[in-house]
C-alpha cells in the first residue's frame, strides 16, 4: 500500500469513527489530532481511534504512554502502523 492511501485511509477512518465534522481532506498530516490549534480531541476519541486502529489496521495500541506518542498526528499514526506491520509481535 502506498503510504499516501495510508494516510488517507487513516484519515477516513477517524472521520467515520469518531463523527468529525471536518472532511479527511482537510486534516492536515502534521495537525495536531489533540488541544486547542488541532483537531481538538479528547481522552473519549483516542480510546476509539485505538480501537478502530486495531479493526482497520490490525493494529493495537498497548497502553496510554504509546497512544500518547502514536496519536499525535496522522504521520504518527501513519509511521505507527508501518512501524508495527513490519515487527510483528513476538
Amino acid at each position: 500500500m502506498a503510504e499516501d492511501d495510508l494516510r488517507t485511509r487513516i484519515k477516513e477512518m477517524m472521520v467515520q469513527s469518531l463523527m468529525l465534522q471536518t472532511p479527511a481532506d482537510q486534516i492536515g498530516d502534521d495537525q495536531p489530532l489533540f488541544g486547542a490549534g488541532g483537531l481538538g480531541l479528547d481522552s473519549i476519541d483516542a480510546l476509539e481511534l485505538v480501537v478502530s486502529m486495531e479493526k482497520t489496521f490490525g493494529v493495537g495500541v498497548p497502553n496510554s504512554e504509546v497512544a500518547g506518542r502514536a496519536l499525535q498526528t496522522v504521520n504518527s499514526i501513519h509511521d505507527y502502523i508501518l512501524e508495527k506491520r513490519e515487527r510483528p509481535a513476538a
